[in-house]
């Protein structure tokens, strides 16, 4: 079909329908109609990306922001996004482009590039909505991205198949994913979706690149002490040096309940501060960022303005000498 990119990771089914591979909802899509995600379409039995190369949302973000605390702190990234989304979550933050069929722009390869390297950017995420179902075009410009030496982030929701991830991965620097919940129920009844397959991309993310997670802590849905135990220990037993964001729920979207107390975040932080050894609270004005030393609490990176790396020497704590360069990234 003219103007439309053919979809990858999709086979062909009967009576015209095709069946997707891209991410666990397994689509099967008529002719005609379009998956979950709204950009994924079948045309006389052809899957196609709607989004391919479609941008709604564009701008320079400190790396702070997508959070990654651990990955080049104090920098900055082009970041931008598409529309559409393999999700429903009923908190959804950019439910405008998530879940709506905004304007969108086109931007040539070249300009991308030079985007990428301008405002002492140190490359492009891929973030605003959820970038996996942006895949064909994620994949592509990825690798011109990585060909100029610059860095590739990926900011999800972590429902995507472990093909397509990890046939992504070689071109991805940093990934921050969100975990939602460790209950399926909380994912099937919010979010329309999983929680076993974002386990799995977390698993094999980490192995393969520098990996960061969010969990938007929702009062009486998924805040509770025993909760936040659970997934803390979860993460640890993975790594216990994986940055964990305990972001704050605000009412968006579908979701009207008041927004999560700062007293709530604290003590879930107390929690999972047993397990981990970097757990920061997000979307919190005033609340502690700095990222500290697991052993000896000398400050390593101040953010009370912006990440500054000010403990940190050779790869090392500079109070206690204590090997940092394996779990934060610096310039």
């Amino acid at each position: 079909m003219p103007g439309l990119k053919e979809a990858l990771y999709y086979e062909k089914a009967e009576n015209g329908k095709v069946k997707c591979h891209l991410c666990p909802n397994g689509c099967l899509i008529d002719d005609g109609g379009v998956g979950i995600c709204k950009v994924r379409k079948n045309e006389g039995g052809t899957l196609y990306a709607l989004n391919y190369g479609h941008i709604t949302s564009y701008a320079y973000d400190p790396i702070e922001k997508k959070p990654l605390y651990h990955f080049y702190p104090g920098s900055k990234i082009f970041s931008m996004g598409s529309f559409g989304c393999n999700f429903g979550c009923e908190f959804c933050q950019n439910w405008q482009i998530a879940h709506t069929k905004p304007l969108t722009i086109n931007i040539s390869d070249e300009d991308i590039l030079q985007l990428a390297k301008a405002n002492g950017s140190i490359g492009v995420a891929y973030t605003y909505n959820e970038p996996s179902i942006w895949y064909e075009y994620v994949l592509y410009i990825s690798k011109k991205v990585k060909e100029q030496g610059l860095k590739n982030v990926f900011v999800t929701n972590g429902y995507i198949e472990e093909e397509p991830l990890k046939k992504l991965l070689p071109y991805i620097d940093a990934m921050n994913i969100d975990l939602k919940s460790m209950e399926d129920d909380y994912y099937k009844r919010v979010c329309g979706g999983r929680l076993s397959p974002v386990l799995k991309t977390i698993e094999i993310a980490s192995r393969e690149t520098h990996v960061e997670l969010t969990t938007l802590v929702v009062e009486g849905k998924n805040s509770s002490p025993d909760e936040i135990e659970k997934l803390a220990k979860w993460i640890s037993d993975l790594d216990k040096n994986i940055p964990l964001h305990l972001t704050r729920y605000h009412p968006a979207y579908k979701m009207q309940s008041p927004a999560t107390s700062y007293d709530t975040l604290l003590k879930a932080k107390d929690v999972a501060d047993r397990y981990l050894n970097f757990v920061y609270i997000g979307n919190v004005c005033g609340a502690d960022t700095n990222t500290y030393c697991p052993k000896c609490g000398n400050k390593l990176v101040d953010r009370c303005y912006e990440g500054e790396v000010v403990g940190i020497e050779d790869g090392k704590c500079s109070k206690c000498g204590y090997e940092i360069k394996k779990f934060l990234k610096s310039c």
